[in-house]
């Protein structure tokens, strides 16, 4: 099925954004050049934009940009993945989880006991929000560490896509890159999809 797109002139009105606002943010990085899409119409080309996606994103640099700078922002929406660590002090006096969750992680085999990268900061927040909201337990928290761990150092995580699965009340995780299909059996349940990208979108923030 095609993505819904919105004409330019539709964004600027429906936004309540200037045409100067709207490229000056295309400069910074914080709407991807890919998302203005040229088209023919009967009055000539046009410019048009995924609708759900530039709308979330407009809202979303709207409600932030007073508190911190484009630039920073520009880093937020970036998913690229720096080489800078973290300690378990910076991680937890920052809110990115609690202090029982980073030990639980490590437990878990989650780093090595030393300052934490930005892919396990990543695996560390997304496994912090699952069993915060109830969806996974311990035990199920071991067997995604694990997987991600595999997948972070085999494919990246950048734009990677997480499927959570139960059948027969036995839990397991697929890790798909941007452009993978998956298909799984009908007896298998997917009890979650979690696209990265919007993962680390979030932690960005919690590190600003």
């Amino acid at each position: 099925m095609d993505e819904e797109l919105i004409s330019k002139k539709e964004l600027l009105e429906t936004t309540g954004i200037s045409y100067g606002q709207l490229y000056r943010w295309k400069r910074k990085g914080l709407i991807p050049e890919e998302w203005f899409i040229r088209k023919a119409t009967f009055t000539g080309q046009e410019t048009f934009f995924p609708k759900v996606k530039v709308l979330s994103r407009i809202e979303r640099i709207k409600d932030m940009k007073e508190d911190v700078s484009l630039d920073q922002l520009a880093d937020v929406f970036t998913p690229t993945l720096t080489s800078q660590t973290f300690t378990r002090e910076e991680i937890t006096a920052r809110g990115v989880v609690s202090p029982e969750i980073f030990d639980l992680y490590t437990e878990l085999g989650g780093g090595d006991g030393g300052p934490l990268s930005y892919n396990d900061m990543v695996v560390l927040y997304l496994i912090g929000k699952l069993i915060a909201d109830g969806d996974i337990s311990r035990e199920e928290a071991k067997t995604l560490t694990e997987i991600l761990g595999q997948a972070s150092s085999e494919m990246g995580l950048e734009g990677a896509q997480v499927i959570l699965l139960r059948k027969l009340g036995v839990f397991t995780a697929l890790v798909t890159s941007p452009a993978g299909k998956v298909i799984v059996d009908g007896g298998s349940k997917v009890i979650g999809k979690i696209t990265l990208s919007g993962v680390i979108e979030e932690l960005k923030l919690k590190l600003l």
